[in-house]
């Protein structure tokens, strides 16, 4: 198995929304990819709470895929695009980690 753990920080405001706001809708948008990507078996997302320090990152995603090559084929799934495409547009961060355990 293998977690894909990305953390991103959002603008304060972007596509005519607040930070909390974009943050719900990428909460949305990337849990509902496990009914649309078929190699995704888990998607997790907490948003950080409103008074986090400013070096804190805003959201964190947590995936779960049976192999590496799974976790390529959802980076290209155009439904995964489609949402990435919108978090490229309210962030100003992202990390990532992945492993196997």
């Amino acid at each position: 198995m293998v977690k894909h753990i990305v953390f991103f920080r959002l603008l304060d405001e972007a596509e005519g929304c607040t930070k909390l706001e974009n943050a719900q809708k990428i909460k949305e948008g990337l849990e509902n990819l496990v009914n649309l990507v078929p190699c995704l078996k888990k998607a997790e997302v907490g948003i950080n709470i409103p008074n986090a320090t400013k070096t804190d990152y805003d959201v964190c995603l947590l995936c779960e895929f049976d192999s590496f090559a799974d976790v390529d084929a959802y980076q290209v799934h155009p439904e995964h695009v489609k949402v990435a495409s919108f978090i490229a547009k309210v962030r100003c961060g992202r990390a990532a980690v992945d492993y196997e355990y």
